[in-house]
């Protein structure tokens, strides 16, 4: 493949304008960790909206290589779960993370159940919040179109990603994000555009796909699809999403932008969708992870495909500026700050910012390890969720349950550790182990302990 200058010249622009915007505001001498963390709590509804659109989305090669392979049953699991627990969240969770007044998952998990309780679920939240699979997803296309080596690609998608984050903190993310919407769907207009000029109407397009590509399950099982409909419980546990609500002037801006949101998810879902159905009809991807950016190969003119490009990089790149940065307070201020006592008293924003150097780091490694984005996202998914979903639930919406705190260090890490050994027997393939996927002995663990604190916690009162 090969670019035109004129898609250099953009690429290139796109990173300097994006680097301006995010890194360049006035000087403060100090800034305090709600100013850092939460943007002073000052967060409108057009800011709220722009910053969680754009940072949904950093799987977005994924999204294009299950399209082309299986169809639409990517909507079915990448976008309509997501809805429902958008929704749900809107609903019955931003008025109470709003009125917490709380900096952090974290913090809720310490002020119900104690501070060795707060450490683990820092421990476990810092692995299901890493910025590794979009860094690798990021670092791919960067090696896809230049031809570098894979290490100096995640390399790069690390440091341009949150050079601009370390000083400014979610204010820099935040405005950065305003130019990111608006690449992303500028670059996907486009290209469903020139698809539809160089073949037939979506419509059409729809009648000539093959009935595998119709399938909502996309000839996968009934159980492996509704593991991602579980998997989309992460929305409850998500840190971006707590982070955002916890920012806004007040929780009605957090509850009408999460409905505003699922209206942008939708339409974006529709036209990512699209997309990759065109895909299947023009290209033959030696790695389906490439589907997208073969067909803007394919279809674009020059300077078109600078635009659409760039708007890969900004779906990406917006999720790993925010993913890193959360990842970076986990393990900077929930972690080393909480067990440091000589810096107990100090502010945070320090360390939150040494946090980024090894966030990068630790995520350049995973996406070493395990260099595929979905199988990643999947794999952690699976194992992190079941421990934290209801006992974070019950520290939110008090289910009133009482625990000691070794209970609840086990409510959190026996599901986690039943995951971790079903995934292990899976990949043995033991003839007598039944083929079930690792998130449902987990979950079921969490709901055994859920059901005999609640229990017990009726039995007490009782007596």
């Amino acid at each position: 493949m090969t670019i035109n200058k004129y898609d250099l010249i953009i690429i290139f622009g796109y990173f300097i304008i994006l680097f301006f915007i995010g890194f360049v505001r006035k000087k403060e001498d100090k800034v305090s960790q709600s100013e850092y963390i939460l943007s002073g709590r000052r967060l409108s509804l057009p800011g709220f909206v722009i910053t969680l659109v754009s940072t949904w989305y950093g799987a977005i090669l994924g999204v294009g290589e299950n399209t082309y392979l299986y169809g639409i049953q990517t909507w079915f699991i990448f976008a309509l779960p997501y809805y429902v627990f958008a929704i749900a969240y809107a609903i019955w969770l931003t008025k109470v993370i709003w009125n917490k007044n709380i900096l952090s998952i974290p913090d809720i998990f310490r002020k119900s159940y104690g501070h060795e309780v707060g450490i683990i679920s820092a421990i476990f939240i810092f692995i299901l919040s890493s910025p590794a699979p979009y860094i690798l997803s990021l670092g791919v296309l960067i090696n896809f179109i230049f031809q570098i080596k894979l290490v100096w690609c995640l390399l790069i998608a690390t440091i341009f990603s949150t050079i601009y984050v370390w000083k400014g903190g979610l204010y820099s993310i935040i405005k950065t994000d305003y130019l990111q919407l608006i690449l992303m769907f500028l670059g996907f207009f486009a290209l469903i555009g020139f698809s539809w000029y160089n073949s037939v109407s979506p419509f059409m397009l729809i009648k000539s796909l093959p009935d595998s590509h119709l399938d909502p399950l996309g000839g996968n099982s009934t159980q492996y699809v509704l593991v991602w409909f579980f998997i989309a419980v992460w929305t409850i546990i998500d840190p971006n999403f707590f982070q955002r609500c916890a920012a806004v002037k007040n929780p009605e801006i957090a509850k009408k932008g999460l409905l505003i949101s699922v209206c942008f998810w939708f339409l974006f879902d529709l036209m990512t969708l699209t997309a990759g159905l065109y895909a299947y009809i023009f290209i033959i991807p030696e790695n389906p992870v490439m589907t997208y950016p073969l067909l803007g190969f394919e279809v674009l003119p020059p300077g078109f495909l600078g635009l659409f490009l760039v708007s890969i990089f900004a779906i990406i790149m917006s999720t790993i500026d925010s993913m890193s940065f959360v990842n970076a307070i986990t393990i900077g201020r929930d972690i080393f700050w909480r067990i440091r006592k000589k810096d107990s008293k100090k502010n945070p924003v320090f360390l939150i910012r040494r946090g980024l150097f090894a966030v990068g780091l630790l995520s350049i490694l995973l996406s070493l390890a395990i260099p595929s984005v979905v199988k990643m996202i999947y794999t952690i998914g699976s194992i992190i969720i079941p421990g934290l979903i209801l006992p974070f639930m019950n520290a939110l919406k008090n289910f009133n349950i009482r625990t000691t705190n070794a209970q609840a260090i086990l409510w959190i890490c026996m599901p986690i550790t039943i995951s971790s050994i079903a995934l292990f027997m899976s990949k043995l393939n033991f003839e007598f182990y039944p083929d079930i996927e690792p998130f449902y002995p987990g979950m079921f663990a969490s709901i055994i302990i859920f059901s005999y604190l609640k229990i017990s916690t009726t039995f007490k009162k009782e007596i």
